[in-house]
């Protein structure tokens, strides 16, 4: 049988042409974004490294990861970490940065800088508008953040955050539930598997997903 199935190696996969599957527009080395994963942007959605992902220099050594099905609103912003400045010494200017004599008195002006690690997005998270995600910071699978929200602190999977600074609103789902997706890990079913569970993950009888869920893990166990 022959499906009609999103190409995940598109740039638009879909009539809406503000939707983008950014892993195929995204060149830097040190950024990693999964398939399906798309940015809807109605003025640029193909400019998303350069408009999005900010003061990204890849020698610095961090990178931005983000997992399959994530969807990602207009004006989100990754902060990478090369936006920051040196806070061991008494001053924060870059005096480095400018060349000439103050280069020559003073260090490398990225080996000053706090290292606060890699970017990690999980999978299927659902990031809102305008949101601002800080260098260092985890987002676990199946997370929302609010439109608007700065994401300076690790979310916890199938949380809902937001708000300046970020809070935790509330879990998704129950423990149980948010344990069987995280066996499950549906975005890492080849095509033709994950067509024959749609009816399930976007079902809101939630009672109904669990009991099936545990049919399909219990299958999968043998």
């Amino acid at each position: 049988m022959t499906y009609q199935l999103p190409d995940p190696n598109s740039v638009f996969p879909c009539q809406y042409q503000t939707i983008c599957f950014i892993k195929n527009v995204v060149k830097a080395p040190n950024i990693l974004i999964g398939d399906y994963t798309y940015y809807d942007d109605p003025v640029d959605p193909t400019g998303f490294e350069k408009n999005n992902i900010l003061f990204n220099w890849p020698e610095f050594g961090d990178r931005l990861i983000i997992g399959k099905f994530c969807s990602i609103a207009s004006g989100t912003q990754f902060i990478m970490g090369p936006a920051n400045h040196r806070i061991s010494s008494v001053t924060t200017y870059p005096f480095n940065v400018f060349g000439g004599d103050w280069e020559d008195h003073t260090p490398p002006h990225l080996s000053q800088l706090p290292f606060k690690g890699d970017m990690v997005i999980g999978n299927d998270v659902w990031i809102g508008r305008e949101a601002v995600i800080m260098p260092g910071v985890t987002i676990g699978d199946g997370a929302i953040i609010a439109a608007r929200s700065v994401v300076a602190r690790d979310v916890e999977p199938y949380c809902v955050a937001g708000g300046n600074p970020m809070r935790v609103i509330k879990k998704r789902f129950d423990d149980e539930m948010i344990g069987l997706l995280q066996q499950l890990k549906w975005w890492d079913f080849e095509p033709e598997g994950l067509l024959q569970i749609l009816p399930l993950l976007c079902d809101p009888d939630l009672d109904k997903v669990k009991r099936e869920f545990r049919k399909l893990l219990s299958s999968q166990w043998g």
